[in-house]
């Protein structure tokens, strides 16, 4: 029962996004008119007939993606707990409990979190080469990737220098916050974002598998329950991070612009 609680803590809850369209009307003879609109659809109008067309659609400037304070609130709540956990007596002792539970076998080790870690993300590149789209073209995904990486990296291994707080297994001192963990759920954050738009069990799975790598963290006894909850808010923040800084890092770098994209079906 412990052990279920244990996973259960680590899956995100994906947010609910309510999107609110306006919309301009065009009459036909300007339809016909704009060469953003392809002439295979202009059959189905006739001069003088006017069509409601939302704004979503004919925008040069996607919607950017906003890091609100609702965003936060589940990364930033793990990461918290994970601080004052280093500090909390009682804290602490419910680490040691969570820890008899796991490590009934004391010879029991698995290197299968060696490279789960690394499954969540890879999954999206994947799923676009067998012709399953997510939200982003290679370029853009790839980008959101690697910075999502590179910032969590560069924050848990400067806190883990800094707080030298000793593995259980007694070997090391760089056990806050787990590095596995947050690579595990940059990768489920990730997968979420890229494919909630498809079906919102791509997400539940990379949070799934991003899950099972913290616990198997703690059966191999590399790191405690506050380690691992920790090491999943950095993921999970850096994540939501890079989605919010890529679109102004490549219009600098690529002058990126969002081109339009007709879609008949809103029809």
């Amino acid at each position: 029962m412990r052990v279920l609680l244990i996973l259960f803590l680590f899956i995100g809850i994906g947010d609910l996004h309510a999107q609110q369209k306006d919309s301009i009307i065009y009459s036909a003879d300007t339809y016909f008119q704009d060469a953003s609109f392809p002439d295979v659809y202009s059959r189905d109008l006739t001069p003088g007939d006017t069509k409601t067309v939302s704004t979503n659609q004919v925008s040069s400037e996607p919607a950017r993606y906003k890091l609100t304070m609702k965003r936060m609130i589940i990364p930033v709540t793990l990461i918290t707990y994970g601080f004052v956990s280093q500090s909390s007596h009682k804290l602490k002792a419910f680490d040691v409990r969570i820890k008899k539970v796991v490590r009934r076998d004391p010879d029991f080790h698995t290197c299968i979190d060696n490279y789960l870690q690394y499954a969540p993300g890879f999954a999206v590149f994947g799923l676009n080469a067998v012709g399953i789209k997510g939200k982003n073209n290679f370029r853009d995904r790839a980008s959101i990737y690697l910075l999502s990486n590179l910032m969590m990296g560069i924050t848990v291994q400067t806190i883990k220098k800094i707080s030298k707080v000793p593995r259980p297994e007694g070997w090391g001192t760089n056990a806050f916050p787990s590095g596995h963990t947050g690579t595990a759920f940059v990768g489920a954050e990730f997968l979420r974002q890229e494919y909630k738009d498809v079906s919102p069990w791509y997400g539940v799975t990379g949070y799934l598998m991003a899950t099972t790598t913290g616990v198997l963290r703690m059966f191999n006894n590399k790191h405690w329950f506050r380690d691992v909850v920790a090491g999943a808010g950095f993921g999970i923040l850096a994540t939501d991070a890079a989605y919010w800084l890529e679109p102004i890092i490549a219009k600098k770098l690529f002058h990126k612009r969002q081109d339009y994209h007709f879609n008949p079906a809103a029809y």
